[in-house]
């Protein structure tokens, strides 16, 4: 090969670089890359996206855990509180009745002890007729005091107070102090024969046992 061969030959391939390295300036500036880079920054891209979406649920739930406890505990203290007025209801629901129970109590014993009170009274007045004379039975004063008597037993009914029947019905410890016992054709044996203080309830109570003779 001659020399002016070999200096054309070097020119050639000076050219031929020069216009590769023109190439690769051109497709860096217009912002042109390789395809494996491409795909290599794509693959860096989606995991940057994955490891962000994971931090996102990541947080989400724990948000959502964190709210979850915070209603739990609030039902808690909803359910603690509903318990307690629930049971304030019932202790005083109980304290009513209690209230009511020893207030009746307390009015019931005002009561018998007032009625033992006039019940002696009563006596009084039966005792009394026992005694007037038939023909004095229309006498004003006579009147008058049956007609007081009356009312007294009329308002004692109103309240309650009943008398316990004794001639004829059969002995009753409930009801019946037997002070004797007496022979008697009419009557069967353990039947009242006589009543010699009449006895009184007040509401099913009794509040003075009849005094009554008891057939043998």
């Amino acid at each position: 090969m001659t020399e002016q061969e070999k200096e054309i030959l070097e020119e050639v391939s000076e050219e031929t670089a020069e216009t590769s390295q023109d190439t690769s300036e051109e497709k860096q500036a217009s912002g042109e890359v390789p395809e494996a880079a491409e795909n290599e920054e794509a693959e860096e891209q989606a995991t940057e996206d994955d490891s962000s979406m994971s931090r996102a649920e990541k947080k989400a739930a724990k948000k959502a855990a964190k709210q979850d406890k915070k209603e739990e505990a609030y039902k808690e203290k909803i359910e603690q509180l509903e318990d307690r007025v629930k049971r304030q209801m019932a202790e005083f629901e109980n304290f009513r009745k209690r209230t009511e129970r020893e207030k009746q109590a307390m009015f019931e014993t005002g009561a018998k002890s007032v009625l033992e009170k006039i019940l002696p009274v009563i006596d009084n007045f039966e005792r009394g007729f026992a005694t007037v004379d038939p023909e004095d039975e229309n006498d004003a004063f006579v009147g008058g005091m049956k007609m007081v008597y009356k009312q007294m037993m009329k308002e004692l009914d109103n309240i309650g107070v009943k008398p316990i029947e004794a001639v004829g019905c059969e002995f009753d410890p409930n009801f019946h102090n037997a002070v004797m016992q007496v022979e008697s054709e009419e009557y069967e044996s353990g039947v009242v024969a006589q009543e010699m203080l009449k006895g009184y309830t007040y509401r099913d109570t009794v509040i003075r046992h009849s005094m009554v003779a008891v057939t043998m």
